[in-house]
């Protein structure tokens, strides 16, 4: 029902407005209850992994990989700890305040009832921050039985379990809802090249949510939400644990009547903690080298939206937006005799102020879209201290002036359907990224490298162009082709500058087998590519095929030019992932094989990642009307899935054959 239309009777949806009419021209992919509900993993990544060309910077899931390398990018353009796609839940952008990265075991899919992704597009309606798409999770609304759960047992121990309860009052409704999730785990590095301190990698987690909708009169109803996680991962040696815990609240006031509106508030705050260690070339010594113990980070935002009436087949949405993060890592490093010796506090904030526009015209087999928005940012109170623990005396004090700019961009795109059988599309978009707070301020090592921090990076912005088609032969079968062209500006890498052993700036000592890097801003990335996504559903039987085929390269110059036209890091060329399956009466049965391309660790290209190919399995038989036993199973084939490859030629591994056996009631 479009946003301006009357009504007469109370429709309770828990949604935010009507999708836009203007979404034709764009590149969109849903994902749908049901697949969601039949992850073999049951995990938000694997689910998104169904939009070939999502990724994250890692192969590694939730389970094993560090919390930093969970930012989510598309279209090849690269990735690192920072996203580069925007990811909402219910409108709340999700990216943690202080490093951009995404909290993943926070979302159980037992909570999400609908995902869009959206290719390209570009900032505008959506927010800053979508470089080269967006990922809106929405809420389960309040279809499903009053109480449900489910609880499996797999491999190494582990447990899955979640819980939900849905009450109803009138046209309102409440749910709530707490997932667990625990296991001993694996050994991240390979066989070859394990030492006598690599052990298993144990993760436990939790979530819990509690959401409300009620109406208040009319169109108009009130959404609550409030949400917590706790996630503990090991990263399978000695002094290499983190800690990641978190809390959001958010009230949405949506109104659906000849005016549409929504007005959004929300709140987010944020802990981490992360060790990390050095290990000798046998890999039979572990010592400490960094205790990130702190890192508080807060999120502040809100959002107001209106839709005028415009009359039949005009769709104008006029609206702004406001974000405040804050953020500071404390930590202990320049570790002597397994002590630290100095502690280093840095962090600063950020603000972006938008005000944003888009519209739609639909003319018989025509649909036109325009939309743009201005961003006011400001980036302030950055800081570095360092001082001495033995004493307090300071050896770093550095105060960085604060600094402010204004970004336009926004999107076009027409699509024309000269039968109901074909959609032809084509779009044009600019985006923009501000660096994370971490990006600006905080150096790190990842075992015996180390990147210094650059509180001078300037913002990211991205300009593309797709065009594609989508055929619809019979109903419930569908086949879409996307080709792109994007160009990031100012891509924000961590640029090889110096090799150990040595003392550089920012990060102090760097061994002999370790490489010592800044965070800089590249000249751009430059990504072509296709896109193919289909589906045929038409009865029990279904299947899906993803298909994404991208070549991007970097352009670079100055002290990066021995990057030029090398490959961003850990950018497949191609993905692909496929499903089918069968439903009826109950019973759902499905496998998935999803295939990744070689790719490299490092921006220099100089260290490869194996390509992989992994087949999930998932099943569901019933035991009566609500109860039903399921069988789930990750990479049947116990695929050797390469997540990272260090200096010293140590591979890390994604998660190996996991088996499941559980029950769930109520579906």
């Amino acid at each position: 029902m479009p946003a301006r239309a009357q009504t007469t009777d109370v429709v309770v949806t828990g949604r935010g407005l009507a999708p836009r009419p203007g979404d034709a021209a764009f590149d969109v992919v849903t994902i749908a209850p049901e697949r969601i509900a039949e992850s073999a993993s049951a995990r938000l990544e694997s689910v998104l992994a169904d939009a070939a060309g999502l990724q994250q910077f890692r192969r590694s899931d939730s389970r094993s990989a560090n919390p930093t390398s969970q930012g989510i990018s598309l279209r090849g353009i690269g990735g690192n700890a920072s996203s580069r796609a925007l990811l909402i839940l219910d409108g709340v952008p999700q990216a943690d305040p202080f490093g951009g990265w995404v909290a993943l075991p926070a979302y159980a899919t037992d909570r999400i009832g609908l995902i869009r992704v959206t290719r390209g597009g570009g900032s505008g309606y959506f927010g800053a921050g979508a470089l080269a798409g967006t990922v809106e999770l929405e809420s389960a609304g309040r279809s499903g039985a009053p109480i449900a759960g489910s609880i499996a047992y797999g491999s190494r121990d582990s447990v899955d379990a979640d819980a939900s309860a849905l009450v109803t009052s009138g046209s309102g409704f409440a749910t709530i809802s707490a997932a667990y999730a625990r296991g001993d785990g694996f050994v991240p590095v390979v066989a070859e090249s394990r030492g006598r301190v690599d052990r298993a990698a144990p993760y436990e987690q939790a979530s819990g949510a509690v959401r409300g909708v009620l109406p208040l009169g009319g169109s108009t109803e009130l959404q609550a939400n409030v949400a917590a996680f706790a996630d503990v991962r090991d990263r399978g040696t000695a002094f290499t644990r983190n800690r990641s815990e978190g809390a959001d609240a958010s009230l949405r006031l949506v109104g659906r009547g000849r005016w549409g509106f929504a007005a959004l508030a929300y709140l987010q705050t944020r802990g981490f903690a992360s060790q990390f260690a050095a290990i000798d070339v046998a890999r039979t010594t572990v010592t400490p080298t960094l205790d990130q113990y702190n890192t508080p980070a807060t999120g502040l935002g809100a959002r107001v939206e209106l839709v005028p009436p415009m009359g039949p087949g005009i769709d104008l949405r006029l609206g702004g937006d406001w974000r405040d993060v804050t953020g500071r890592t404390q930590e202990l490093y320049s570790y002597a005799a397994g002590i630290p010796t100095r502690r280093r506090e840095a962090g600063g904030s950020a603000q972006t102020t938008g005000l944003f526009a888009d519209a739609s015209v639909e003319r018989g087999a025509v649909t036109l879209t325009l939309g743009g928005r201005v961003d006011r940012w400001r980036i302030s109170d950055g800081r570095t201290r360092e001082t001495l623990l033995a004493g307090g005396a300071p050896l770093t004090d550095a105060v960085y002036a604060d600094r402010t700019g204004t970004e336009w961009t926004g999107r076009a795109g027409a699509a024309f359907a000269p039968v109901e059988a074909v959609r032809l599309r084509v779009a044009a978009y600019r985006g923009w990224r501000l660096p994370t707070l971490n990006e600006l301020y905080r150096p790190f090592r990842v075992g015996a490298d180390a990147t210094a921090a650059n509180a001078a990076l300037s913002p990211e912005r991205l300009t593309g162009f797709d065009a594609g088609v989508t055929l619809t032969p019979v109903r419930g079968a569908s086949i879409g082709v996307s080709v792109f062209r994007d160009r990031l500006r100012g891509a924000i890498a961590n640029v090889g500058e110096g090799r150990g052993p040595g003392t550089f700036a920012s990060v102090g000592f760097v061994a002999a087998n370790g490489i010592y890097r800044v965070r800089r801003n590249l000249d751009a990335i430059r990504s072509t590519g296709l896109e193919l996504d289909a589906r045929y559903d038409t009865g029990p039987a279904f299947a899906l095929l993803s298909w994404s085929h991208v070549d991007p390269r970097v352009s670079a110059s100055g002290t990066s030019a021995p990057l030029d036209d090398l490959r961003p890091a850990q950018t497949p060329r191609d993905a692909v992932s496929g499903t089918v399956g069968w439903r009826r009466d109950g019973m759902a049965l499905s496998t998935t094989l999803r295939h990744v391309a070689r790719q490299f660790e490092d921006d220099a290209n100089s260290r490869t990642l194996a390509p992989a190919t992994t087949l999930d399995a998932y099943a569901a038989i019933p035991l009566g009307a609500k109860l039903a036993v399921e069988l789930r199973g990750e990479n049947l084939f116990d695929e050797r899935v390469e997540a990272g490859v260090a200096g010293t030629g140590i591979v890390e591994r994604a998660t190996p054959r996991t088996v499941w056996i559980g029950v769930r009631l109520g579906r």
